[in-house]
């Protein structure tokens, strides 16, 4: 019998770790894992600045304010990436217009966009 109990006691250590690595892999490791300077100028190429700022609001909401509407959603990245992906259409001073596409295709630095405006 005593053998079975180390056997149980690793088990539930290891148990721990992956749960402890799982935690660490959640919206943490997303902020880390952003090129903030490449973020930057994407968004700047994009002309993404001239309705939006990282913390006031200007024609649309500032990363701030969309980081922590969307904070702890899992569908977060998937509803920003198609948001500046596919032009959809949006309020601005009440009238609708279409809201300008990413300047780029590659899905890398698209994705690095949207967890820069997510680690805002």
């Amino acid at each position: 019998m005593s053998l079975l109990a180390p056997r149980k006691s690793r088990s539930t250590g290891i148990l721990a770790v992956a749960a402890l690595v799982a935690l660490m892999a959640g919206p943490a490791s997303v902020s880390a894992a952003v090129d903030e300077e490449a973020a930057q100028a994407l968004a700047k190429k994009s002309n993404c600045l001239k309705c939006h700022s990282v913390d006031k609001k200007k024609e649309g909401p500032s990363f701030k304010e969309t980081a922590g509407k969307y904070k702890g959603k899992p569908e977060a990245e998937d509803k920003l990436v198609k948001h500046i992906t596919t032009g959809p259409k949006v309020k601005v001073d009440g009238n609708e217009e279409e809201h300008e596409i990413v300047k780029s295709k590659d899905p890398a630095q698209i994705l690095n966009l949207v967890h820069w405006i997510l680690s805002r």
